[in-house]
């Protein structure tokens, strides 16, 4: 859908975060006379008058019937397109789009590598975008990462990087190429299942010519065995990780231990990077040296540093037991005392209680609203490490620095989102690190967000 579409239509907004934001500023650059309605919370509604006051604004969740008012509603990602008061309108003829479909209906000659994936999506992304850029291609990261596509409406770049979630990816456009990083159990109150969760994310290779996935999981193996043109990262014949080094082929290329970001699916991830470069026919071996340059995105196995001679790190994106998994396996042979627990919903913890159980971390420190769960599933198993059940994160960390030795790692990973105490895993990595005593520049933004280049020598 073009946005000229929607001139002299009852059109509504739905949800008043950046990407609210992103689709008002938008909307009223290409169609400046057009009403519009918002729905938002309550609590927005005094800022969306005062960010435009020309907006009807709606305060509250809208039902069927005021869905229903409208021909053309744009929602926010993370408005679950379950709802029944959404489905209810959708039958009623009202059309439901988004501003990563009206930014792809917009530029559809734009060269796009779109990333998706339980884990791993967003350094796949940056990384992609740090390499393409280091080779003096002018490129653009956005999307799911932190930077909505429509602030970037009118602007120029050679290559789009786009990170997609699972929520996004039955919203994209034709691209040329289409990476999925990993696929695990995730997001199931937005999506009602698990099979409709993966469903969800898989629509992306409906709308890649090539897609690159990652060959080391059977079940992403399976599901996209059909499509006609699959490339596989993982697996020896192509990019992957084996003795220490990142290797194409038979052929060595970079040395893991000179990736700033750590552990094993950090090294997994610049190799998806590499490979969708080679993919879209790019220098990849050339790229790859500007591996040693990429700075670690914030609150994804962030190492903060040293204080009160304890080693921080901030894995607060961490949001299923499996990633903690792999937070713990980045660290391994260090003594860590791990935090873990937040919004419960109802994700399976026994993998995280069985690897615990044969290889403890240091001490466990359960918090939020799943803490108590989580505590009694690790003393059911009988884990042979410390314990412990604290409110909030403040507890947890004040338990953790009793707990953990000197130079020993104190680590966030919560394994669960933060909507129980924190507004997103952004607020509670940067509360981690104040309550760590790191200045708050230590969690800032993510680097190179929008469209840069980095000049060649």
């Amino acid at each position: 859908m073009h946005i000229a579409e929607l001139a002299a239509r009852r059109v509504a907004i739905w949800g008043f975060g950046r990407e609210g934001h992103a689709v008002v500023k938008a909307l009223r650059s290409r169609l400046p006379t057009q009403a519009l309605t918002l729905f938002c919370r309550a609590a927005e509604a005094d800022a969306a008058r005062a960010f435009d006051p020309a907006l009807e604004i709606v305060a509250g969740e809208p039902d069927a019937a005021a869905l229903a008012r409208f021909e053309v509603v744009v929602k926010s990602p993370g408005i679950s397109a379950y709802k029944p008061a959404l489905l209810a309108a959708q039958a009623q003829g009202t059309q439901f789009t988004s501003g990563t479909a009206l930014w792809f209906g917009e530029n559809p000659q734009a060269r796009v590598i779109a990333v998706t994936g339980t884990k791993g999506k967003s350094t796949t992304s940056a990384l992609l975008a740090h390499l393409a850029r280091s080779l003096g291609v002018r490129t653009a990261l956005a999307g799911n990462i932190g930077l909505p596509l429509l602030e970037l409406l009118g602007q120029h770049a050679d290559l789009w990087v786009i990170e997609l979630s699972s929520f996004q990816t039955g919203e994209a456009g034709p691209l040329e190429l289409g990476v999925v990083t990993s696929l695990y159990e995730e997001h199931l109150d937005w999506h009602g299942s698990r099979e409709r969760y993966v469903a969800d994310k898989l629509k992306l290779a409906d709308a890649a010519r090539t897609l690159l996935v990652n060959g080391l999981q059977p079940n992403l193996l399976d599901r996209t065995r059909h499509h006609p043109r699959r490339l596989l990262f993982g697996t020896p014949e192509g990019w992957h990780v084996n003795d220490g080094f990142i290797r194409r082929g038979a052929q060595v290329v970079f040395p893991i231990g000179q990736l700033a970001a750590p552990g094993l699916h950090n090294a997994l991830n610049a190799c998806a990077a590499l490979a969708a470069l080679e993919a879209v026919g790019m220098d990849a071996l050339a790229a790859a040296p500007a591996l040693a340059t990429f700075r670690p995105l914030p609150h994804r196995l962030q190492p903060l540093g040293e204080h009160h001679g304890w080693h921080w790190v901030n894995d607060s994106i961490s949001t299923t037991p499996l990633a903690t998994l792999a937070a713990l396996e980045s660290l391994h042979g260090r003594t860590v005392t791990v935090l873990v627990g937040g919004h419960d919903r109802g994700l399976d913890w026994t993998p995280f209680v069985e690897a615990m159980r044969a290889a403890p971390a240091h001490a466990i420190v359960c918090m939020g609203a799943n803490g108590a769960r989580i505590e009694a599933a690790l003393r059911a198993a009988g884990v042979a490490c410390p314990i412990l059940l604290v409110n909030d994160l403040a507890g947890a960390v004040e338990v953790a620095k009793a707990r953990t030795p000197e130079r020993g790692v104190i680590l966030l990973s919560p394994g669960a989102p933060s909507f129980d105490q924190f507004k997103d895993y952004a607020e509670r990595g940067r509360r981690f690190g104040a309550l760590a005593g790191f200045d708050a520049a230590g969690t800032a933004g993510i680097d190179g967000l929008g469209i840069e280049q980095i000049p060649r020598d």
